[in-house]
């Protein structure tokens, strides 16, 4: 089991859509951790970590966005075998899930 952790940043027409909640969909589907959240500059922010496979699943998600978002770019910064202090930093200490959070949490 090979677990990545990514950094993300989707911009476009990415609030105000079901960003997120799809999002968070997905990344529950895929069995992947982590959260996602709106940023001030009508962006939309987060992290994940899963297996290597699930991960590139899920940013072809990010990507693509729901129906009705117009994704213009994603930005990815990719960390392979992410240490167990730096997991507890970027997801959260013992984070089972993928959650939706308010900018700043």
């Amino acid at each position: 089991m090979e677990q990545q952790l990514i950094r993300f940043k989707v911009t476009g027409v990415v609030q105000g859509v079901g960003f997120r909640y799809h999002t968070q969909r997905e990344a529950l589907g895929l069995g992947i951790r982590g959260w996602c959240a709106n940023s001030p500059d009508e962006s939309v922010h987060g992290a994940a970590v899963g297996e290597r496979d699930e991960i590139a699943q899920f940013t072809k998600f990010l990507h693509k966005g729901p129906r009705h978002a117009h994704v213009e770019a994603v930005e990815i910064e990719k960390i392979e075998q992410p240490s167990e202090a730096l997991l507890a930093e970027v997801i959260g200490q013992g984070a089972r899930q993928f959650e939706i959070r308010r900018w700043g949490e």
